[in-house]
């Protein structure tokens, strides 16, 4: 019976600017939304990768609010469910 040669074929390598899909902090997905700003408003990009980083910063975006969400609960919960104004003094 004849061997079929196998594909040695393997997935492309991500490249450096691959982002991970989540941030490790809200710091750090803060830290990387204002790159990602930065090289939209120099507007020196590829459309492609204009696109990418774009789809990026949104997810980023979506991680920051639901994190701020998670917070302002904690927070709730810790006032008995009552806002307090901000004390800025």
């Amino acid at each position: 019976m004849p061997t079929v040669p196998r594909s040695t074929k393997t997935a492309p390598a991500a490249s450096p600017t691959d982002a991970p899909p989540t941030a490790a902090s809200y710091e750090a997905a803060l830290q990387e939304l204002e790159q990602l700003v930065s090289q939209l408003d120099a507007g020196q990009l590829p459309l492609d990768q204009l696109l990418t980083r774009y789809q990026r910063g949104a997810e980023l975006l979506a991680f920051c609010r639901a994190r701020l969400e998670a917070v302002e609960n904690q927070i709730k919960v810790l006032e008995g469910g009552e806002p307090k104004p901000w004390d800025s003094a």
